[in-house]
């Protein structure tokens, strides 16, 4: 009940419900329409979406703020890699996002003969960088913690077992194609026992892996389904209310 009521008191948690909520709108009106279902009951869901979206960019009005402050924080990092990674995923975050109240300022009436299409598409580039650099920095991360796992002394880690076993594998592999397999089982191990042992980077790798096929799509640059959209939006919206209401699975810099 506590996280309840800690999760349901910040602003950015009702927007990632109506963020679910509308990516759960996409996938549903996207299985309606492919399984023949009512043009009338499609289109409600359509509607209902786009009410979604207008609600969350009411939500949003002000991140770009929040953004910034995020990005001079991430200034003074001491890993050159990731303070590159944070602080320029902030910057496109607070662009993402002034281009985002633009847009709502349009669609509510606010701003007068507002090229909607245009400013979507420059919301949507912005979003795909912070997205790449967020991905950037995710697996800058893995690496260093697998380099960890893999030269540390036995038995230092939490997970020293299959850490131990993945050394021994590929310590005792000789050179040439055959022990090429058994580097990789080796490397696939350590790789997935870091991901276990470190719940914040899988989960914030994955939601960013999510999330990217959005702007790949809006964009044009990957053309998928708006039902895989959809999906992909609501698993990373789900994600992200988890980072919310759990707060040691965020992943901290």
């Amino acid at each position: 009940m506590d996280s309840w009521v800690r999760f349901s008191a910040q602003s950015q948690a009702k927007e990632r419900l109506f963020r679910a909520a509308q990516y759960a709108c996409t996938l549903l009106g996207y299985t309606f329409q492919k399984s023949g279902a009512s043009p009338d009951l499609v289109a409600k869901i359509k509607q209902l979406e786009a009410h979604m979206s207008l609600g969350r960019k009411l939500f949003r009005l002000g991140s770009s703020a929040d953004a910034l402050e995020a990005a001079k924080r991430g200034v003074h990092l001491s890993d050159s890699v990731l303070r590159l990674c944070i602080t320029v995923a902030h910057l496109n975050r607070a662009m993402y996002f002034a281009c985002d109240n633009i847009l709502w300022a349009g669609k509510a009436g606010l701003v007068r003969k507002l090229d909607q299409d245009k400013w979507s598409q420059r919301s949507f580039r912005y979003y795909l960088f912070a997205l790449i650099m967020n991905l950037s920095r995710d697996v800058y991360e893995l690496s260093l913690l697998m380099e960890r796992e893999l030269r540390g002394p036995k038995g230092s880690s939490v997970c020293s077992s299959p850490v131990s076993e993945s050394r021994e594998a590929a310590s005792g592999s000789g050179l040439g194609l055959p022990a090429l397999p058994q580097r990789l089982r080796a490397q696939l191990l350590l790789l997935a026992t870091v991901l276990r042992c470190n719940p914040p980077l899988l989960l914030d790798l994955l939601k960013n892996t999510c999330d990217l096929f959005i702007p790949l799509d809006r964009l044009g640059l990957y053309r998928t389904n708006p039902g895989f959209v959809g999906a992909c939006g609501l698993a990373s919206s789900l994600m992200s209310i988890l980072t919310i209401t759990y707060p040691w699975l965020k992943l901290k810099p």
